[in-house]
């Protein structure tokens, strides 16, 4: 099964999980998710991003910081902006989020209900559901030093033709191999490769 098949399994496993949504941010490097995807009420996440409420959410700070899942009524860090207080006026009032990886890639899975507390054997399904999304969209941490090269070509502005010659190879060849990095990558475009290279360091 492709990566994104896995991926969107699990999603639905989510769905089924969590009446209210869920909320996924997976690989989060240097404050940002690599894969970020909700299924949180709509007028919610427009709320919450319209009031810059992920610098604010205690239930981020949690998982930051932890590695394990918990019942939102669990966590205890102060919620001194109402965040939690707010979301359960669009129905979301009870949760738990799960956190898994290391602290330079955490990823995070959040769930929500709005009619009881999630239960032990649920939060067993959440822990699951999120080590299995960490290790379904983990990053490939290694290109070829052609495929390098193609792409620091392009980072520095050289047009095909230009690069190709270069690196002393065919215009074709060079296409083949900014095509090999884009595979590698799980990129569709190249400068979405050109991004993804540099957030995994390997240029």
């Amino acid at each position: 099964m492709e990566t994104q098949a896995k991926i969107d399994a699990i999603y639905e496993e989510l769905d089924r999980l969590a009446p209210e949504g869920f909320a996924v941010g997976l690989h989060i490097r240097f404050a940002s998710p690599l894969i970020y995807h909700s299924r949180y009420p709509a007028a919610w996440v427009d709320y919450y991003n319209s009031h810059s409420y992920y610098l604010r959410d205690p239930l981020v700070f949690w998982g930051i910081g932890t590695v394990g899942t918990a019942r939102w009524s669990e966590i205890p860090l102060p919620d001194p902006f109402g965040v939690l207080k707010k979301a359960a006026s669009y129905g979301m009032i009870y949760g738990a989020v799960s956190s898994y990886g290391p602290i330079t890639s955490r990823s995070m899975t959040g769930i929500c209900r709005s009619d009881r507390e999630f239960s032990d054997a649920e939060l067993a399904q959440l822990t699951d559901a999120t080590i299995r999304l960490h290790v379904a969209s983990k990053p490939s941490s290694e290109l070829t030093k052609a495929q390098i090269e193609a792409l620091q070509c392009i980072a520095n502005g050289d047009r095909h033709t230009a690069a190709a010659a270069k690196l002393g190879i065919s215009e074709s060849a060079f296409k083949a191999r900014l095509t090999s990095a884009r595979v590698r990558l799980e990129a569709r475009t190249t400068s979405e490769a050109l991004r993804k290279a540099r957030e995994y360091r390997l240029l």
